[in-house]
């Protein structure tokens, strides 16, 4: 990778930082799992839920567009508001496991 195209990458990782830093979160907690028929191994009764989320406006999607596709992983989501506010909300989303950045990894 030249200087050039690294320069670009920490200007865009700098940038992703910080936007996450003011609008993101991470988030873990436990859900109760029972036994359900034709699904079993949930031995406590229960399941670690993780999610990273990143939440905007409609107006900015394309925002969660761009960090979505710098990751190449997650979903994002339309969640409609219904109260008095003028635009819907779009949440850019990682749940998987083996999607979340392990330590090491040089963005986090």
């Amino acid at each position: 990778m030249g200087a050039d195209n690294q320069q670009e990458r920490l200007i865009k990782i700098g940038w992703i930082v910080g936007f996450v830093d003011g609008e993101g979160c991470f988030s873990a907690g436990i859900v109760r799992q029972d036994d359900r028929p034709g699904r079993k191994g949930y031995r406590l009764h229960h399941q670690i839920f993780h999610e990273f989320a990143v939440t905007q406006g409609a107006k900015s999607l394309s925002v969660l567009e761009d960090i979505r596709d710098y990751f190449k992983i997650g979903k994002i989501y339309l969640n409609k508001r219904y109260d008095n506010h003028k635009e819907h909300l779009y949440r850019y989303v990682v749940r998987k496991r083996e999607d979340l950045p392990q330590c090491d990894n040089p963005i986090f």
